[in-house]
C-alpha cells in the first residue's frame, strides 16, 4: 500500500503517496495525477507499479494551492480541477517530479507517467527532465512539440477522446517519430476505472504496453 510521505517542506509544503517494490526493485516510477487530485484511482496505480517491480511515487502537485485535494470525477469536480492547474505553472510541476524522481532514484533509473493533464507533465518530463516518459491522453502536449525529446516517450490517446482530435494527436506522432504511439477504440480517461470513460480491454492493453517500455528504458 502506497504511504503518505513528505516530498517538499513549505511554504507550501507538498507530500506524495509512495510505495516501495516487490522484491529487488526494477527501476523507479513518478506517477503524475489527473486533475482531480491524487485520488485513491492515482495511489491504486502506484500500488499497481510497485506491485509490477518500481518502486512508485505520486507527486501531490495540488498541495502547492491547496492540501489534499482529492475532487469527485464529475462535471463540479472537472471544473474545480481545472481552476487548481490554472494556478500551477508546469515548471513548478516539473520541479515536483524532479523532487519525486530525485527521492527514489536510489533504486535505479527513473521513468515518468502521467495522465490527463498528468500527461502532459510527463511529456515534459522527458523534454526538459531527460526522463523516459508516457503520456496518457495529455491533452495540452501540442503545445511543446516544437521542444526536442530528450529522453524516450510513449503515448496513449483514445480515438473516441472529444478533447483530443485526431490533428492534435498527428502533430505529436509527428513531432516524436520515434517515440511509440498508441491510439485505442477508447474516450478519455480510459485508464482511471472510477470513471464512466473507463475502458479495461484499452487499459490493459495501455498498462502491458508500459510496462514493456519501462522494462526496456528502466533496465
Amino acid at each position: 500500500m502506497a504511504d503518505k510521505i513528505r516530498l517538499q517542506d513549505g511554504p507550501p509544503a507538498v507530500n506524495a503517496w509512495m510505495a516501495q517494490s516487490e522484491g529487488t526493485p526494477k527501476g523507479g516510477v513518478v506517477v503524475i495525477q489527473e486533475i482531480f487530485g491524487v485520488t485513491s484511482h492515482i495511489r491504486n496505480v502506484v500500488d499497481g507499479y510497485a506491485k509490477a517491480g518500481y518502486t512508485a511515487i505520486a507527486p501531490a502537485i495540488f498541495d502547492l494551492v491547496q492540501s489534499d485535494v482529492e475532487l469527485p470525477y464529475d462535471e463540479g469536480g472537472i471544473k474545480q480541477g481545472i481552476e487548481f492547474v490554472g494556478k500551477i505553472s508546469f515548471d513548478a510541476a516539473l520541479a515536483l517530479v524532479k523532487a519525486a524522481a530525485d527521492r527514489i532514484a536510489s533504486v535505479g533509473k527513473v521513468g515518468v507517467v502521467g495522465y490527463c493533464w498528468g500527461g502532459t507533465v510527463a511529456y515534459l518530463s522527458a523534454l526538459r527532465l531527460g526522463l523516459p516518459a508516457v503520456s496518457y491522453y495529455g491533452g495540452r502536449n501540442t503545445q511543446f512539440v516544437e521542444e526536442p525529446a530528450l529522453a524516450p516517450l510513449m503515448f496513449h490517446y483514445g480515438e473516441r477522446d472529444a478533447h483530443i482530435s485526431a490533428a492534435d494527436r498527428d502533430r505529436v506522432r509527428k513531432a516524436h517519430p520515434d517515440a511509440e504511439f498508441h491510439v485505442y477504440p477508447a474516450d478519455h480517461g480510459f485508464n482511471c476505472d472510477e470513471r464512466g470513460s473507463y475502458d479495461a480491454t484499452a487499459a490493459a492493453l495501455a498498462r502491458k504496453r508500459t510496462l514493456a517500455f519501462f522494462a526496456e528504458h528502466l533496465s
